[in-house]
């Protein structure tokens, strides 16, 4: 992304940060959720980048998990998700365009884990 062109989601650091670890863990824990477009945009470079960190094994890469997502999650993560990946290279979710949502129009994605 260029510079200056990050999604806010009008939301400071901190709750950005708490946005984004709420929907990691959920993603982790139920392998797609549904979300707008923009935070499943956001969260599919998170959740990659989660996952290429657990492939690794190491318990460096447990901590970094530990401290991005929660306890039950991150062990999720190492166990069941990662070694699915062990001979892939990237692209381990997808974002799948739903609609439009009925109460505010939003662009609506449902963000999963690839099989």
């Amino acid at each position: 992304m260029k510079r200056g062109n990050k999604r806010t989601f009008g939301r400071q650091f901190q709750q950005r940060k708490a946005l984004l670890k709420g929907l990691l863990t959920s993603l982790v824990a139920h392998d797609r959720i549904r979300t707008t477009t923009a935070k499943a945009k956001t969260l599919r470079v998170a959740a990659d980048k989660l996952v290429t960190v657990a492939k690794k094994g190491t318990l460096a890469s447990r901590r970094l998990l530990l401290r991005d997502i929660g306890t039950v999650a991150a062990a999720k993560l190492a166990k069941e998700i990662a070694p699915r990946y062990a001979a892939r290279h990237g692209g381990y979710t997808r974002v799948l365009s739903l609609g439009k949502r009925s109460s505010d129009g939003s662009p609506m994605s449902l963000i999963e884990f690839v099989k």
